[in-house]
């Protein structure tokens, strides 16, 4: 499986979510919360990346310095130098480096640098199984003849 077929798999209107980098912490917060999403895309355009900021980026800083830190601009939490992956990247391959990095949602952008959504650790794990369960119903019915 490929990252294409996974973004098909989620797709819908909030398929991509991006917050300002002058946005509050708080404001980032809250639409994690109410997405249930671990991470938030930080775009100026809504189209190119300008970082991420996830949940354990608020929590690693709330414990360092407060609550004061939710009303600070999420620039100052995001992490800048983002992976990202292509449309045409096989599942295990980002999987592997989703893990290898330790981090759980890779933007995916295109040739030009457009984002055209992000996949969690979990959507990857989820095609992976799907994939599994498919090749499985296959064999199975060589052997059975069917």
């Amino acid at each position: 499986m490929i990252v294409k077929q996974i973004l098909a798999m989620k797709a819908g209107p909030d398929s991509l979510i991006t917050v300002t980098p002058e946005a509050r912490v708080a404001d980032a917060a809250q639409l994690l919360s109410e997405k249930r999403i671990g991470a938030v895309v930080v775009s100026t355009d809504g189209q190119t990346l300008d970082g991420i900021l996830s949940e354990r980026d608020i929590v690693r800083e709330l414990g360092r310095n407060g609550p004061e830190i939710l009303e600070r601009p999420v620039s100052e939490l995001m992490t800048r130098r983002v992976n990202t992956c292509v449309c045409a990247e096989d599942a295990l391959e980002v999987l592997n480096r989703m893990t290898q990095g330790r981090f759980r949602h890779l933007p995916v952008v295109d040739d030009d640098g457009r984002m055209l959504g992000v996949v969690s650790i979990g959507d990857v794990v989820f095609a992976r199984l799907k994939e599994l369960a498919a090749e499985k119903e296959a064999l199975t019915g060589m052997i059975m003849g069917n």
